[in-house]
């Protein structure tokens, strides 16, 4: 003889497949957001690798900026979806040392000094 639980304790199946799309959905609109960061990052860290002796440093100030809100933005990204050491990221997307220690930095605008 089998003995089942009482209706009253069972799952509903109903809601926990709602359930479970709508996860899957956050999922997926997370990591869509984390590949467009990453190429975000990609692009900036290809225009700071493009700049030439020649460029003055005010310009590659504004670009180093760049490169760091970018790559902030991406580990911001990348700790919503879990993933808390950045040591891989900035490996595998060789991001320069001078970019990393710009990084959370809140810089003001000449008109706020």
């Amino acid at each position: 003889m089998t003995v089942r639980p009482p209706r009253a304790l069972s799952p509903n199946f109903s809601t926990a497949g709602a359930f479970n799309v709508l996860e899957y959905e956050l999922m997926s609109e997370r990591a869509d957001a984390l590949g467009r960061h990453g190429l975000k990052v990609e692009k900036a860290l290809a225009a700071l690798a493009a700049l030439e002796g020649d460029v003055g440093a005010e310009q590659r100030e504004r670009i180093l900026d760049e490169a760091a809100d970018a790559v902030w933005a991406f580990f911001i990204q990348r700790e919503i979806c879990g993933l808390r050491d950045s040591r891989d990221a900035v490996r595998r997307y060789g991001i320069p040392k001078e970019v990393m220690a710009r990084l959370g930095i809140v810089r003001r605008k000449p008109s706020e000094a």
